[in-house]
This record gives structure tokens, sequence and C-alpha cells, in this order.
């Protein structure tokens, strides 16, 4: 069964994962915080001329978050990010560059390379990153 947030965006899909000995369940305040993610990536697809967005990463527990990598302080952890593509739109830069230069509100927005990190964070503050080969981050986007 689904449990759709949205009209496009469903708590499974925020919350799935690889790792199946995980579980990934979001608990009710993460869930309540999805639905307001999720209302936030229907922004987005619109602002995309309403074209599909594919998810990779919702919501994250500690334990998958230590298991990909993900920071300490990811916004994963509380469900307030999304990594995403809109192949429909064109690459990860492509869409970087679309809401980069939109006035949709966002705490952090990164061109991961092949992919897309968006959170919704109530900081607001529109940090706009490009991560670099070395696995850093700069500010602002590449082209």
């Amino acid at each position: 069964m689904t449990t759709k947030l949205t009209a496009h965006f469903a708590l499974e899909e925020l919350a799935a994962t690889q790792h199946r000995a995980i579980n990934n369940r979001p608990p009710p305040e993460v869930v309540a915080t999805l639905r307001m993610t999720a209302a936030r990536m229907e922004e987005v697809r619109r602002l995309l001329g309403d074209r599909v967005i594919s998810v990779s990463s919702g919501y994250r527990c500690p334990e998958l978050n230590r298991a990909v990598g993900g920071a300490r302080t990811s916004a994963h952890l509380t469900g307030h990010a999304v990594d995403f593509n809109c192949f429909g739109y064109g690459s990860a830069a492509d869409v970087c560059q679309a809401v980069a230069k939109s006035n949709l509100a966002f705490d952090q927005h990164i061109e991961e390379g092949s992919w897309v990190h968006i959170s919704f964070d109530p900081r607001t503050r529109r940090q706009v990153l490009t991560k670099r080969a070395d696995g850093g981050y700069e500010l602002g986007l590449r082209r």
C-alpha cells in the first residue's frame, strides 16, 4: 500500500533504501516533516515544468545515514532533505541552475555530480554548493 503525501510523492519513496537489513521507517514526527518536504518538492516539480522527479534518497535513520556515509548533521536525518534527478528536464547541473535562479525557498541546494540535493531545513539560507572532485564542496555552481 502506498501512503501519498502529495499528488506526486509518497512516504515510501521518501524513505526507500536498498539496505534491506536496515529498518528505515520514519517516526511520526518525521512523517510530518516529510509531508512538508513532499509539498516543497511539488514546488520543485512545477519549477521544472511539471516533469517527473526520481527520488534516490529522502529520510535516513541514523543507522542508514552512517551506512551511506552521510554527514552527522545531515538534513536527511530529520526528513528535510531529498536527493533526486529530473531527467526530463536535463542534467543535475541544469536542474541546479534552474533552482538556484528561482525564488524557491530552500536551505541548501547542492550539485552532487550526477544528482541534486535539496534541503528544506527551516534555516532557509539559500546556500548553493557544488561538490568538488576531492569530495569537498565549493560555494556556488560551476557554470
